[in-house]
């Protein structure tokens, strides 16, 4: 898939990259359309295990398009709203809900819905030239895209009020120091570092790396006590597989596992 959003697999790892440079992946609704589409695709991929979320050019997203609101009439704009947000949506939902693991690879400007997207990943790779904008206060709208959501469980309330209120720039090791990135690299390492962190969940324990990801996810909006007995049920499931076999294997012979 080539266009405005590139779409490769490769032994394993799916990669969807935006693809409109010159507007810093500004996204518009074709962008939101075609990202959706890639979506659907890699889950449709019996053979990929982690989607690496990425941008081209020097950014990973600016967030959206606001040329496409001012070309609007203002009595168009709720609708244009909608069209542009809600495939956008579908598409966070069903990864975040897929057993495929998620890598927010990201660089230059993050800002706006750029910035949801790398909260909503389970994990996010930083060049060290990012800046994070929570950016929708500066033009009088809110979050989208799973950000008010992402934010809160990341870093907590006071500081969520304080990120998407005062919209302030935060640099690669202010959002690493709070969580909202796993590492920061040099920005000529970012792809490297990124299928680096890919190749070894990838290679890991298939089965164990979506029932603790699920159970993870579900930890957010679940009693500790339906948690407990979720986490349980996914320990009995998985002590009865192969895979469980060869970490026990592995372990006691003092070599490294191959899982299955």
């Amino acid at each position: 898939m080539n266009g405005l959003v590139d779409l490769t697999v490769e032994s394993g790892i799916a990669e969807i990259r935006f693809n409109r440079p010159g507007r810093l992946n500004a996204l518009d609704i074709d962008l939101a359309e075609h990202f959706a589409a890639a979506v659907d695709s890699v889950l449709n991929h019996q053979s990929v295990r982690v989607v690496v979320i990425s941008g081209a050019g020097r950014a990973f997203m600016s967030g959206g398009d606001l040329a496409l609101f001012k070309a609007a009439d203002r009595s168009d704009r709720p609708d244009v709203s909608r069209r542009l947000i809600r495939p956008l949506n579908l598409a966070i939902v069903k990864l975040a809900e897929s057993p495929l693991v998620t890598i927010a690879s990201v660089q230059g400007a993050v800002a706006g819905a750029g910035m949801s997207f790398a909260m909503m990943a389970d994990l996010a790779v930083a060049a060290d030239d990012a800046k994070f904008t929570f950016s929708y206060t500066k033009v009088a709208v809110n979050p989208d895209c799973g950000g008010t959501y992402a934010l809160v469980r990341l870093v907590g309330l006071r500081k969520a009020m304080e990120i998407a209120l005062l919209a302030d720039t935060l640099d690669a090791e202010e959002v690493l120091k709070w969580g909202l990135v796993n590492k920061v690299v040099p920005a000529a390492e970012l792809r490297e570092a990124t299928f680096t962190m890919a190749r070894r969940l990838a290679d890991g324990p298939g089965l164990a790396l979506v029932s603790t990801k699920a159970l993870l996810r579900r930890s957010c909006v679940g009693s500790l006590r339906t948690q407990l007995e979720a986490e349980l049920e996914c320990f009995v499931h998985l002590s009865g597989g192969a895979d469980f076999d060869e970490g026990l294997n592995s372990f006691f012979s003092k070599r490294r596992p191959v899982f299955t």
